[in-house]
């Protein structure tokens, strides 16, 4: 989906989106199944492959399961006009990788990142991780007959890969299409697993955070259960949901919901009440890189780094970057700053797929008291709860990651319980 706004630069051509996932052969459910099992060497699969625009070749030998595979599938091709800006919007759509784009020869002018148009800056390569979007400019200033490899390499410093590179082709207007062609890389900064320097990433349109009063840091960790299975938490605990008690229709039921007490702690609830600003400074306490993404906002990315948070504002404080999604480092932090324009329950996660899957995420509830005269439910929505509660009434889904699990009671009289414990007082984490 492409959302035309105000431009921040001229171009004479947009070749839409270009988009950069890794690969994996076997289907999600089994991965997670392994992810999220009891042998630790399993945790953090590899992708067998990448991919510009679903398509790359692949050496079927190295596949002795699988009689579907397919010797040199082909690449994706763009054609280049000889003196026009070219706009590409890339899109990391995978489910773990960090990819570092480029294109031989050509240099970038990133004009936005995740929908937010920014003071353009020049660069041979282009950092991001899952979820991540970049709109480039590139100017054709070669020659009409000539083509180019246009490449996504996955992180190896920060990702897990059996190939790391994928390939597509430019070529200008006059170029052979039958021939492939000669180019040759730009040397690719491998060296952290870091979005660029936040003083780079300024908003074109301004905006000035405002005053603060709340800050909460929040622990990124894991946790070996007494099961033996590996996940991922958040202040000491793993994020699980029950989809017959979501969170939003309960605050929705609850009119008195200054009064309410608290949610089951698994659920990972912060509500930041009636803050009309706040801040959430995560620590990654280990050596993994999370892109974390926020719904429902764009968030102020005050600062980025190793170590911990000093409580400064990297790049202009009057207009820091804005986006969705931003990588904490391995071993580091991110600060940002949320404003409370949208009263809801918004999910703010790591968007790599099975750390989510494995709990890593947790629930901003945002301005409590006007949720229920404000928010209004679809009644397609609660169509579907309905059916849910029916389809659940009958039989316990088999889920093995962070969504529903088995539980004792009948989903109505859980949802009784819940409203009769939050009446009682104030919720985990209010501030």
């Amino acid at each position: 989906m492409i959302i035309h706004g105000p431009d921040n630069a001229d171009y004479d051509e947009d070749l839409g989106p270009v988009m950069l996932t890794d690969y994996y052969h076997d289907d999600y459910f089994s991965i997670l199944k392994d992810v999220m099992g009891t042998d630790l060497t399993k945790i953090a699969p590899s992708s067998q492959n990448n991919l510009i625009n679903g398509k790359g070749n692949y050496n079927c030998s190295l596949v002795t399961d699988d009689t579907t595979c397919t010797e040199n599938a082909g690449l994706a091709k763009f054609e280049f006009t000889s003196g026009q800006t070219h706009r590409l919007r890339l899109i990391n759509g995978g489910a773990e990788a960090i990819q570092r784009f480029s294109i031989d020869d050509h240099v970038m002018e990133v004009i936005a990142y995740d929908f937010v148009p920014i003071v353009p800056y020049t660069t041979n390569q282009v950092t991001l991780a899952v979820g991540q979007r970049a709109d480039v400019l590139v100017k054709a200033n070669a020659s009409a007959s000539g083509s180019y490899w246009m490449r996504s390499s996955i992180s190896t410093l920060c990702s897990v890969t059996d190939n790391p590179d994928a390939l597509a082709i430019i070529y200008y207007e006059n170029a052979n299409t039958t021939a492939q062609p000669t180019s040759t890389s730009w040397t690719i900064d491998d060296s952290n697993c870091a979005n660029d320097d936040l003083s780079k990433t300024v908003p074109f349109f301004p905006i000035k955070p405002p005053a603060v009063n709340t800050t909460v840091e929040v622990a990124l960790s894991f946790e070996l259960n007494s099961t033996g299975n590996f996940l991922w938490t958040m202040d000491a605990s793993s994020f699980r949901t029950d989809y017959n008690n979501p969170i939003l229709p309960l605050l929705q039921a609850d009119n008195s919901t200054a009064n309410i007490k608290e949610f089951p702690s698994e659920w990972n609830v912060y509500n930041f009440g009636s803050n009309k600003s706040f801040v959430i400074v995560i620590n990654n306490e280990n050596a993994v890189a999370h892109p974390m993404h926020i719904h429902g906002h764009n968030m102020f990315v005050l600062s980025d780094g190793l170590g911990t948070w000093d409580g400064t504002t990297q790049g202009s404080s009057s207009n820091p970057t804005r986006r969705d999604v931003q990588l904490l480092q391995p071993d580091g932090y991110i600060a940002i700053q949320i404003d409370a324009d949208n009263p809801g329950v918004w999910p703010f996660h790591c968007h790599i797929a099975w750390h989510v899957s494995g709990g890593l995420y947790i629930n901003i509830l945002e301005r409590p008291a006007d949720i229920p005269s404000m928010v209004k439910t679809p009644s397609e929505v609660d169509a579907l709860c309905t059916s849910w509660e029916a389809y659940t009434a009958r039989q316990a889904p088999d889920q093995i990651d962070s969504g529903l699990r088995k539980r004792s009671q009948s989903p109505e009289v859980k949802r009784r319980q819940h409203l009769k414990n939050h009446r009682a007082g104030n919720v985990r984490h209010n501030l």
